[in-house]
């Protein structure tokens, strides 16, 4: 049994998920030594440092990214591998938050997004699992007709044919279970081995150019004259033309300014013993990623082997559960009770940051420091676009960023000290919701 864990620190947990036990090519990089130069320095291993790193390199900027601990360590290589379609937000709450013509650029750029994954997939030749399909389930009976409603709108505002209704019985029939009332099928989204994604795309971005340093933390960063700005590490120095943030919920301290407009939350995983093809299909039959509509979520999917990938249950503390595997299994256990004689192999947790609108956060320090955080559960497709977005910004095309840069953010409550208990209070509120 494990003792109190910290969560938020890529070094913990990392290497305890099936992820990493089937990790196709764990490159070692070189930690840094001694200074370098480079046009960008990228401060995090994950899906937004490592898509402007390939952006950038392809363009013949000289790059060098920075990962204070593995590649994929964060939430990168811990998620629940769902590549989904859209925003956090709903279209039709986007067009009340920004406006039907800024909502029909974020719907998109939310396109793209998932075809970037799948692009970046092939052309670099990337070994994730790729797996076409994800259903929301709707948990309450309540949710169907509004999530049927919306599939209409989609289709009729925004041309969008590849999301259906599914009944109660087809959800039954897929997914072997009668908890769900209906919901959704979308062919676009799917579900991906996520560490085996970051790591390929650590290989694209080498391959490019881009130099890699892992176990290389950075401890400030500063502006210098002539615009410049130096990332100082544990084991030497960057100095580069501009700086990107891709730290998301593994930002710490290392920028007050970006920090107070995103929460790191934890969220858990488990794997299964292998169930067996027949036992494996009958709970999902055709292996698609799946969302209920639960605020804490749950979501899952079968591996190759045959486990079940299942996520459930999150937590505001900086600390994991002492028992992931037990945490999680609960939940598992209301949708699946048939599976209480099955081993859990693997559980494992990561922390992910949200904003206080539930929507990324993008954003300047300066004319050089730039940031991109706060995917909210979208990460997979977002943060690698993030990334593509921050590169186009960098190299002066701007418009894609500032789409971003101009959804109004809040502060969580309080600063970095007092935030905790207002967002255990507003969580815990709609946890609440869930069992009513």
């Amino acid at each position: 049994m494990f003792g109190r864990r910290e969560g938020g620190r890529p070094e913990i947990g990392y290497d305890e998920s099936w992820y990493h036990a089937t990790a196709k090519s764990l490159t070692e990089y070189p930690a840094l030594a001694g200074s370098v130069t480079a046009d960008v320095c990228i401060v995090g291993g994950g899906y937004t440092g490592l898509s402007a790193a390939i952006e950038l390199a392809k363009r013949g900027m000289s790059v060098v990214l920075l990962e204070g601990h593995r590649i994929g360590a964060g939430a990168s290589g811990r998620n629940g591998g769902v590549l989904g379609m859209g925003q956090r937000k709903d279209q039709d709450e986007l067009e009340d938050m920004v406006g039907k013509d800024d909502a029909r650029k974020l719907w998109q750029i939310a396109c793209d997004a998932n075809q970037l994954v799948k692009d970046r997939i092939a052309e670099y030749n990337i070994d994730c699992d790729l797996t076409a399909g994800e259903i929301h389930a709707a948990h309450r009976a309540r949710y169907v007709p509004g999530m049927w409603e919306y599939n209409d709108f989609l289709a009729r505002e925004y041309d969008y044919h590849d999301r259906r209704n599914i009944t109660r019985e087809e959800m039954r029939e897929t997914l072997g279970t009668d908890v769900f009332f209906g919901g959704t099928f979308d062919a676009r989204s799917g579900h991906v081995h996520p560490l085996n994604l970051a790591l390929g795309l650590a290989r694209a971005a080498s391959a490019e150019g881009a130099k890699i340093y892992e176990r290389t933390l950075v401890t400030e960063y500063e502006r210098v004259r002539n615009d410049g700005v130096v990332a100082h590490t544990d084991r030497g120095r960057v100095s580069a033309k501009f700086l990107v943030l891709a730290c998301n919920g593994y930002l710490g301290d290392l920028s007050r300014t970006a920090g107070w407009f995103q929460m790191p939350i934890n969220n858990f995983v488990l794997a299964t013993e292998p169930l067996g093809e027949e036992r494996a299909r009958a709970i999902n039959r055709d292996n698609v990623a799946v969302v209920d509509t639960r605020f804490v979520v749950n979501y899952f999917h079968n591996s190759p082997d045959h486990r079940l990938i299942f996520g459930g249950g999150e937590n505001y503390t900086p600390w994991f559960p002492r028992d992931i595997k037990a945490f999680v299994r609960k939940h598992m256990l209301e949708i699946y009770p048939e599976l209480a004689d099955v081993r859990i192999d693997y559980g494992w947790g990561g922390t992910l940051a949200i904003t206080m609108r539930r929507m990324p956060h993008f954003g300047r320090i300066g004319s050089n420091v730039y940031f991109a955080q706060g995917y909210s559960g979208h990460g997979i497709a977002m943060a690698n676009m993030g990334g593509k977005i921050v590169a186009e910004a960098i190299r002066g095309q701007a418009e894609r960023f500032d789409i971003y840069a101009g959804i109004r953010h809040f502060p969580f409550p309080g600063g970095r000290l007092l935030r905790w208990p207002g967002l255990v209070a507003g969580m815990l509120y709609y946890a609440l919701l869930d069992r009513l």
